[in-house]
């Protein structure tokens, strides 16, 4: 039984709450981190989070989209905090950061990994550290010798800081795979809301024809863009892949159909089954 609900926002937190006889849960976002994106939104299998659109002023800079939370509708179960791409959602359960449905085994881990090769790193370089938009990388040099601690709780696996390594030390996986597109004729004339809101700089840019142009090698296909978007359709955005532990979830497909797409859902599913046909052979020839 439901003792009390509460939510509660400051500039820089919003926190939902739900104490029970026997339990407590809060879920706090991290404004500072949150880049507005709409992997949580599409992701909770509750419809409890909400993106309001910014202001549009004349002339201004667009504002981020703002994230709300409905703890009436919310079942804290994990979902967001396992699925944001930066880590800005945190569930605490009892005073312990957990997560409900990779206790369970309903809901994968996503795959965050940056491997550094610091044997190729030039003396006294911090091109990675510098390259991060999150500042998520501390390098520290001790003489020749260098320590670089990578913040992979809070990493979407853009990039940057691979390819800005002058010495090819650095490999970052991606986390989530996919396409994006926009259609120029239907754009408004000087509209650059989703440079404006993109998190990674230089995924989109715009030309001196004034064109938005696409670089998706750093793109972490958020949808942060397509949230502000002001045209439907004049920036389509597909995720394909998201990198992830292995799982058997119906909870899970549910999820990654609304993240990806009926078609992402099907390849995955392919896969497994092709994975299991493979293990089935090896068996038999060992």
């Amino acid at each position: 039984m439901v003792m009390k609900l509460l939510r509660t926002e400051t500039d820089e937190h919003l926190k939902v709450s739900r104490t029970l006889y026997t339990r407590s849960y809060l879920l706090i976002l991290d404004k500072k981190r949150c880049i507005r994106c709409e992997i949580c939104r599409a992701a909770c299998p509750k419809e409890a989070i909400e993106i309001i659109q910014p202001t549009r002023v004349e002339g201004e800079r667009l504002s981020h989209a703002s994230i709300s939370i409905d703890e009436k509708k919310c079942s804290f179960c994990g979902i967001c905090s396992t699925i944001c791409p930066v880590g800005a959602i945190k569930l605490i359960i009892d005073g312990e950061e957990r997560s409900p449905v990779i206790d369970k085994g309903s809901f994968p881990e996503l795959i965050r990994r940056v491997e550094i090769d610091t044997s190729k790193c030039p003396r006294n370089c911090i091109e990675c550290q510098e390259a991060c938009p999150f500042d998520l990388i501390k390098v520290e040099w001790n003489g020749d010798s260098v320590r670089i601690d990578v913040d992979l709780d809070h990493c979407p696996g853009c990039r940057l800081c691979e390819t800005k390594c002058p010495e090819n030390a650095i490999t970052v996986k991606r986390i989530f795979s996919g396409r994006i597109r926009i259609d120029w004729s239907k754009c408004p004339d000087g509209c650059r809301d989703c440079v404006d809101v993109c998190p990674i700089p230089g995924v989109l840019e715009v030309s001196d024809d004034g064109r938005v142009g696409v670089n998706d090698y750093f793109c972490i296909y958020c949808g942060a863009c397509r949230v502000v978007c002001p045209v439907e359709d004049a920036l389509l955005l597909e995720r394909t892949v998201i990198a992830h532990a292995p799982v058997q979830s119906g909870a899970w497909n549910s999820a990654l159909e609304r993240l990806t797409s009926t078609r992402g859902l099907i390849k995955e599913l392919m896969s497994k089954r092709m994975g299991r046909a493979l293990e089935s052979v090896m068996r038999r020839l060992s």
